[in-house]
Protein backbone atom coordinates (compact mmCIF):
# COMPACT_ATOMS: atom_id res chain seq x y z
CA UNK A 1 0.00 0.00 0.00
CA UNK A 2 1.35 3.40 -0.98
CA UNK A 3 2.36 5.50 2.01
CA UNK A 4 2.30 9.26 2.53
CA UNK A 5 6.10 9.57 2.58
CA UNK A 6 6.26 8.11 -0.95
CA UNK A 7 3.86 10.81 -2.16
CA UNK A 8 5.97 13.47 -0.47
CA UNK A 9 9.14 12.07 -2.04
CA UNK A 10 7.51 12.02 -5.47
CA UNK A 11 6.64 15.71 -5.10
CA UNK A 12 10.23 16.40 -4.03
CA UNK A 13 11.54 14.60 -7.12
CA UNK A 14 9.58 16.73 -9.55
CA UNK A 15 10.40 15.31 -12.99
CA UNK A 16 12.73 12.89 -11.21
CA UNK A 17 15.77 13.37 -13.43
CA UNK A 18 17.94 15.28 -10.95
CA UNK A 19 17.15 12.84 -8.13
CA UNK A 20 17.92 9.85 -10.38
CA UNK A 21 21.21 11.51 -11.33
CA UNK A 22 21.93 12.11 -7.63
CA UNK A 23 21.30 8.44 -6.74
CA UNK A 24 23.48 7.33 -9.64
CA UNK A 25 26.24 9.65 -8.38
CA UNK A 26 25.99 8.08 -4.91
CA UNK A 27 26.46 4.61 -6.41
CA UNK A 28 29.41 5.81 -8.51
CA UNK A 29 31.13 7.39 -5.51
CA UNK A 30 30.48 4.30 -3.37
CA UNK A 31 32.58 2.20 -5.75
CA UNK A 32 35.22 4.78 -6.70
CA UNK A 33 35.79 7.16 -3.79
CA UNK A 34 38.50 5.99 -1.35
CA UNK A 35 38.93 8.94 1.01
CA UNK A 36 37.06 8.33 4.27
CA UNK A 37 36.04 11.97 5.04
CA UNK A 38 34.53 12.33 1.57
CA UNK A 39 32.73 8.99 1.85
CA UNK A 40 31.22 10.07 5.19
CA UNK A 41 30.04 13.47 3.92
CA UNK A 42 28.89 12.56 0.43
CA UNK A 43 27.87 8.88 0.66
CA UNK A 44 27.10 7.73 4.21
CA UNK A 45 25.27 10.85 5.41
CA UNK A 46 22.94 11.05 2.35
CA UNK A 47 22.29 7.30 2.65
CA UNK A 48 21.49 7.72 6.36
CA UNK A 49 19.08 10.57 5.61
CA UNK A 50 17.27 8.42 3.06
CA UNK A 51 17.12 5.45 5.43
CA UNK A 52 15.67 7.63 8.19
CA UNK A 53 13.20 9.25 5.80
CA UNK A 54 11.88 5.90 4.53
CA UNK A 55 11.84 4.28 7.97
CA UNK A 56 8.16 3.43 8.70
CA UNK A 57 8.62 3.70 12.47
CA UNK A 58 10.28 7.13 12.25
CA UNK A 59 7.66 8.26 9.75
CA UNK A 60 4.79 7.12 11.95
CA UNK A 61 6.05 9.10 14.96
CA UNK A 62 7.43 12.20 13.22
CA UNK A 63 4.57 12.63 10.75
CA UNK A 64 1.95 12.40 13.49
CA UNK A 65 3.71 15.18 15.43
CA UNK A 66 4.88 17.51 12.66
CA UNK A 67 2.78 16.77 9.55
CA UNK A 68 3.72 16.56 5.88
CA UNK A 69 5.05 20.11 5.53
CA UNK A 70 7.79 19.52 8.11
CA UNK A 71 8.44 15.90 7.08
CA UNK A 72 9.12 17.15 3.57
CA UNK A 73 11.99 19.26 4.90
CA UNK A 74 13.98 16.19 5.90
CA UNK A 75 14.76 15.86 2.20
CA UNK A 76 16.41 19.27 2.28
CA UNK A 77 19.23 17.58 4.21
CA UNK A 78 20.23 15.64 1.09
CA UNK A 79 23.42 17.25 -0.36
CA UNK A 80 22.24 16.92 -3.95
CA UNK A 81 24.28 19.79 -5.39
CA UNK A 82 27.59 18.95 -3.60
CA UNK A 83 27.32 15.28 -4.59
CA UNK A 84 26.61 16.08 -8.24
CA UNK A 85 29.33 18.73 -8.36
CA UNK A 86 31.94 16.49 -6.73
CA UNK A 87 31.04 13.54 -8.96
CA UNK A 88 31.31 15.68 -12.07
CA UNK A 89 34.70 17.06 -11.02
CA UNK A 90 35.90 13.53 -10.17
CA UNK A 91 34.91 12.17 -13.57
CA UNK A 92 36.53 15.19 -15.26
CA UNK A 93 39.73 14.75 -13.24
CA UNK A 94 40.02 11.05 -14.17
CA UNK A 95 39.48 11.67 -17.88
CA UNK A 96 42.46 11.79 -20.23
CA UNK A 97 43.60 15.22 -21.38
CA UNK A 98 42.03 14.82 -24.79
CA UNK A 99 38.71 13.74 -23.26
CA UNK A 100 38.47 16.39 -20.54
CA UNK A 101 36.62 19.00 -22.63
CA UNK A 102 34.02 16.53 -23.99
CA UNK A 103 33.48 15.14 -20.45
CA UNK A 104 32.98 18.64 -19.07
CA UNK A 105 30.53 19.49 -21.85
CA UNK A 106 28.66 16.21 -21.29
CA UNK A 107 28.35 16.83 -17.55
CA UNK A 108 27.01 20.33 -18.12
CA UNK A 109 24.59 19.13 -20.78
CA UNK A 110 23.22 16.35 -18.54
CA UNK A 111 22.56 18.76 -15.68
CA UNK A 112 20.95 21.31 -17.99
CA UNK A 113 18.68 18.69 -19.54
CA UNK A 114 17.64 17.41 -16.09
CA UNK A 115 16.29 20.76 -14.89
CA UNK A 116 14.69 23.98 -15.98
CA UNK A 117 15.32 27.63 -15.33
CA UNK A 118 13.99 28.99 -12.02
CA UNK A 119 12.47 31.88 -13.97
CA UNK A 120 9.92 29.44 -15.40
CA UNK A 121 8.37 29.12 -11.94
CA UNK A 122 4.88 30.69 -12.01
CA UNK A 123 5.60 32.27 -8.61
CA UNK A 124 8.56 34.21 -10.01
CA UNK A 125 8.03 37.89 -10.73
CA UNK A 126 10.66 40.49 -11.62
CA UNK A 127 11.70 42.67 -8.67
CA UNK A 128 9.62 45.85 -8.49
CA UNK A 129 11.64 47.55 -5.75
CA UNK A 130 14.73 47.19 -3.53
CA UNK A 131 12.81 44.99 -1.09
CA UNK A 132 11.99 42.35 -3.75
CA UNK A 133 8.32 42.33 -2.82
CA UNK A 134 5.36 43.49 -4.94
CA UNK A 135 4.76 47.25 -4.90
CA UNK A 136 1.24 46.83 -3.54
CA UNK A 137 2.69 45.26 -0.37
CA UNK A 138 4.99 48.24 0.16
CA UNK A 139 2.23 50.80 -0.45
CA UNK A 140 -0.36 49.15 1.81
CA UNK A 141 2.06 48.42 4.64
CA UNK A 142 3.46 51.95 4.56
CA UNK A 143 -0.10 53.32 4.68
CA UNK A 144 -1.16 51.40 7.78
CA UNK A 145 2.05 51.48 9.82
CA UNK A 146 1.89 53.39 13.10
CA UNK A 147 5.14 54.88 14.40
CA UNK A 148 6.34 53.33 17.62
CA UNK A 149 4.14 50.23 17.78
CA UNK A 150 2.85 47.16 15.97
CA UNK A 151 -0.43 47.02 14.11
CA UNK A 152 -2.35 43.96 12.97
CA UNK A 153 -4.10 43.57 9.63
CA UNK A 154 -5.71 40.74 7.70
CA UNK A 155 -4.75 40.48 4.03
CA UNK A 156 -5.69 38.48 0.92
CA UNK A 157 -3.44 35.46 0.29
CA UNK A 158 -1.21 37.25 -2.24
CA UNK A 159 0.15 39.37 0.65
CA UNK A 160 0.92 36.57 3.08
CA UNK A 161 4.39 35.63 1.88
CA UNK A 162 5.58 39.22 1.67
CA UNK A 163 4.26 41.29 4.59
CA UNK A 164 6.58 39.76 7.19
CA UNK A 165 9.45 40.08 4.69
CA UNK A 166 8.85 43.79 4.26
CA UNK A 167 7.58 45.11 7.59
CA UNK A 168 8.52 44.00 11.13
CA UNK A 169 5.65 45.99 12.67
CA UNK A 170 2.69 44.84 10.58
CA UNK A 171 1.35 41.61 12.09
CA UNK A 172 -1.22 39.16 10.71
CA UNK A 173 -3.75 36.80 12.33
CA UNK A 174 -2.37 33.97 10.14
CA UNK A 175 0.53 33.58 7.74
CA UNK A 176 1.63 31.14 5.04
CA UNK A 177 0.18 28.32 7.13
CA UNK A 178 -3.22 29.56 5.97
CA UNK A 179 -2.23 28.89 2.37
CA UNK A 180 -0.68 25.50 3.13
CA UNK A 181 -3.25 23.95 5.42
CA UNK A 182 -6.36 26.00 4.53
CA UNK A 183 -7.98 24.94 7.78
CA UNK A 184 -8.20 28.44 9.21
CA UNK A 185 -11.83 29.68 9.02
CA UNK A 186 -10.67 33.30 8.88
CA UNK A 187 -8.45 32.52 5.85
CA UNK A 188 -11.22 30.56 4.16
CA UNK A 189 -13.64 33.45 4.66
CA UNK A 190 -11.16 35.97 3.21
CA UNK A 191 -10.69 33.78 0.12
CA UNK A 192 -14.38 33.01 -0.43
CA UNK A 193 -16.14 34.40 -3.47
CA UNK A 194 -18.56 36.48 -1.40
CA UNK A 195 -17.65 37.59 2.12
CA UNK A 196 -20.20 37.91 4.91
CA UNK A 197 -19.42 41.32 6.43
CA UNK A 198 -20.80 40.36 9.85
CA UNK A 199 -18.66 37.22 10.05
CA UNK A 200 -15.61 39.09 8.72
CA UNK A 201 -16.01 41.74 11.41
CA UNK A 202 -16.41 39.05 14.06
CA UNK A 203 -13.18 37.28 13.04
CA UNK A 204 -11.23 40.53 12.66
CA UNK A 205 -12.32 41.89 16.04
CA UNK A 206 -11.74 38.52 17.67
CA UNK A 207 -8.10 38.55 16.51
CA UNK A 208 -7.61 42.27 17.31
CA UNK A 209 -7.03 43.33 13.70
CA UNK A 210 -6.80 47.09 13.27
CA UNK A 211 -7.28 46.82 9.50
CA UNK A 212 -8.97 44.64 6.92
CA UNK A 213 -7.48 44.69 3.41
CA UNK A 214 -9.66 43.43 0.55
CA UNK A 215 -9.51 43.43 -3.24
CA UNK A 216 -11.71 46.21 -4.60
CA UNK A 217 -13.70 43.72 -6.68
CA UNK A 218 -14.33 41.42 -3.72
CA UNK A 219 -18.08 41.01 -3.12
CA UNK A 220 -19.28 41.87 0.40
CA UNK A 221 -22.59 40.67 1.77
CA UNK A 222 -23.50 43.51 4.09
CA UNK A 223 -21.68 46.72 5.01
CA UNK A 224 -18.61 46.85 7.25
CA UNK A 225 -19.67 50.37 8.28
CA UNK A 226 -22.41 48.71 10.33
CA UNK A 227 -19.69 47.08 12.46
CA UNK A 228 -17.63 50.21 13.26
CA UNK A 229 -15.39 50.18 10.20
CA UNK A 230 -14.54 53.01 7.83
CA UNK A 231 -12.68 53.09 4.53
CA UNK A 232 -9.13 54.10 5.47
CA UNK A 233 -7.82 54.21 1.89
CA UNK A 234 -7.77 52.72 -1.59
CA UNK A 235 -4.63 51.84 -3.52
CA UNK A 236 -3.33 49.39 -6.12
CA UNK A 237 -6.73 47.72 -6.46
CA UNK A 238 -7.27 47.20 -2.72
CA UNK A 239 -9.54 48.75 -0.11
CA UNK A 240 -8.29 49.23 3.45
CA UNK A 241 -10.93 49.20 6.20
CA UNK A 242 -10.04 50.55 9.65
CA UNK A 243 -11.64 49.35 12.88
CA UNK A 244 -12.72 52.47 14.76
CA UNK A 245 -13.03 50.61 18.06
CA UNK A 246 -9.35 49.59 18.40
CA UNK A 247 -6.93 52.21 19.68
CA UNK A 248 -3.62 52.33 17.79
CA UNK A 249 -1.81 54.99 19.80
CA UNK A 250 1.06 54.55 22.25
Amino acid sequence: MRTEYMDIFQKYMGSGLIVILFLAALVYLFFTEKRKPVRILLIYIPALVLLVYFNPLFYGIFYRVAGSEIYFRILWLLPVVPVLAYTGVTIYDKARDRAKLPVLAACMAVILLCGKTVYANPLFTPAQNLYHVPDYVVHVCDAIEVEGREVKAVFPKEFLLYVRQYSPVVCMPYGRDGIIYQGNPFYNLMESETIDAALLAEYAKGTQCHYIVLQEEKALEGDLADYDYKVFGRMDGYVIYEDLTIYKGL
